[in-house]
């Protein structure tokens, strides 16, 4: 009889199991940065809509300021009531609106306050992705005419 031979393991292939799931983490990052991606652009976009809000609210108040500007000089020079001159007052603070670059209205209530409203848009950066090109932003302030001696109000 001649001698058998011991049966010799079967060779492993070094790295078998790596080659088994090779791509599995490049489909989590891969994920995971798209994920990323999109909250940082989100923010970016969020972020300038609110500064776009602000500064509507910024370009209302200085419009609203320089149409309150406008008193009908007879009435302010004799120690009469204060009153806004509509016509005068709206065209200002419309001047001041297209000097921005900005839509608005104007609304002047009780003869001496002016309310300006801003309608204006946030071109958005990253949301343009999902289809989201535009946000819309406004702004109103107020302006009243009062008249002061000694700090209180007459």
């Amino acid at each position: 009889m001649s001698p058998t031979k011991p049966a010799r393991p079967r060779a492993r292939r070094i790295g078998a199991r790596a080659r088994d799931e090779r791509g599995s983490i490049t489909v989590w990052m891969a994920l995971s940065s798209f994920a990323m991606i999109f909250l940082l652009g989100l923010a970016v976009d969020l972020g300038g809509q609110v500064h776009a809000h602000e500064r509507a609210h910024d370009v209302a108040a200085q419009a609203a300021r320089a149409g309150g500007e406008e008193v009908e000089g007879s009435a302010a020079v004799q120690g009469h009531a204060l009153a806004v001159s509509p016509a005068a007052a709206r065209a200002a603070a419309q001047q001041f609106l297209a000097a921005a670059g900005v839509t608005g209205t104007v609304t002047i209530t009780g003869g001496d306050t002016l309310t300006v409203t801003v309608h204006d848009t946030y071109d958005a950066r990253f949301l343009g992705l999902i289809g989201i090109n535009r946000l819309d932003v406004t702004g109103t302030a107020t302006a009243r005419l009062i008249r002061t001696l000694g700090g209180s109000e007459r």
